[in-house]
């Protein structure tokens, strides 16, 4: 069974840096691509970044150049470091994980808030 663990939420003030991590069971490169979104209060689940297996990575638009994905092959890890974080990062972030038959996993979530 595929379990992802999120964890590095917290409390921030705006201009402030992050790094959640995703422990993921098993090897990641029995995954199609390794992932993150968030969901903010009201709002729906919102792209963040994507890395698929040949280690290239992909941002949303709102993230792009402040957000950085990375992943440890060997500790079965992948990251998501935050920087110049706005009061408009605040949001539930998850890791998302994409099988080879294209089916989603998911973690629990990691809260993040970002103060003005």
């Amino acid at each position: 069974q595929v379990q992802l663990v999120e964890s590095g939420g917290g409390l921030v003030q705006a201009g402030g840096s992050l790094t959640l991590s995703c422990a993921v069971s098993g090897s990641i490169f029995s995954f199609n691509a390794m992932g993150w979104y968030r969901q903010a209060p009201g709002s729906q689940r919102e792209f963040v970044a994507i890395m698929p297996r040949n280690g290239n990575s992909y941002y949303g638009d709102s993230v792009k150049g402040r957000f950085t994905i990375s992943r440890d092959i060997a500790k079965n890890m992948v990251y998501l470091r935050m920087n110049g974080l706005k009061p408009e990062d605040t949001a539930v972030y998850y890791c998302n994980a994409v099988s080879m038959s294209k089916k989603d996993y998911w973690g629990q979530g990691t809260q993040v808030t970002v103060s003005s």
